[in-house]
């Protein structure tokens, strides 16, 4: 549980740690109006312990605030999809020949297209359109993680100095919002008194 002086309470969960990336999941009311401006550079400075001559190190955050992905399988529109009936191939003897049990679906949309040829139309038919559902479902989640993959790399940027929203200077006990142009007291911001 996170709770910060702003006035917000929220359930954190870590999904993913290793070095170089940490992944964690906010949950609770505001909570994308609160975080979803802090993707981008955040540069913390501060005169480690061990610093004799009192020199500055910096070092830099890259921050991406992305909405949990939907994942679901595709529901299919009948009028977005077109059933075509025809006789299989292959063995089968005259049952095969005589019968249209082939089924070929077409997704209007997108052109995506499959051909089930089981011993029924009634079976072929369900099949096709599971298969169907399945390849348009893997299609919209690969196009949905290359929207994701765009987002992160834009929020992120490069992960130089200059590409920055804020920094973190421990020895001023400050932090400053290069966007804005605010200020605030180091102290309180680690409290989460920001707002």
């Amino acid at each position: 549980m996170l709770r910060l002086g702003s006035g917000g309470v929220f359930e954190t969960e870590l999904l993913e740690s290793q070095p170089g990336l940490i992944v964690v999941l906010f949950k609770g009311t505001g909570a994308k109006a609160l975080f979803e401006n802090e993707g981008g550079g955040h540069r913390w400075q501060r005169i480690p312990p061990t610093e004799k001559r009192g020199r500055v190190q910096t070092s830099t955050v890259t921050v991406a605030v992305l909405d949990p992905e939907q994942r679901g399988q595709f529901k299919l529109d009948d009028k977005d999809i077109e059933i075509k009936a025809s006789r299989g191939s292959g063995p089968g003897g005259q049952h095969r020949n005589k019968t249209e049990s082939c089924i070929t679906a077409t997704h209007i949309p997108t052109g995506i297209s499959v051909r089930i040829d089981m011993r029924s139309q009634n079976q072929s038919k369900d099949m096709a359109l599971k298969v169907l559902s399945a390849k348009i479902g893997q299609l919209q989640a690969r196009e949905a993680q290359n929207s994701r993959e765009k987002l992160r790399k834009e929020q992120v940027g490069s992960g130089m100095r200059g590409d920055k929203i804020r920094t973190y200077r421990t020895q001023d006990d400050q932090v400053n919002d290069h966007r804005t142009g605010r200020t605030w007291k180091l102290s309180k911001w680690v409290r989460g008194d920001w707002q």
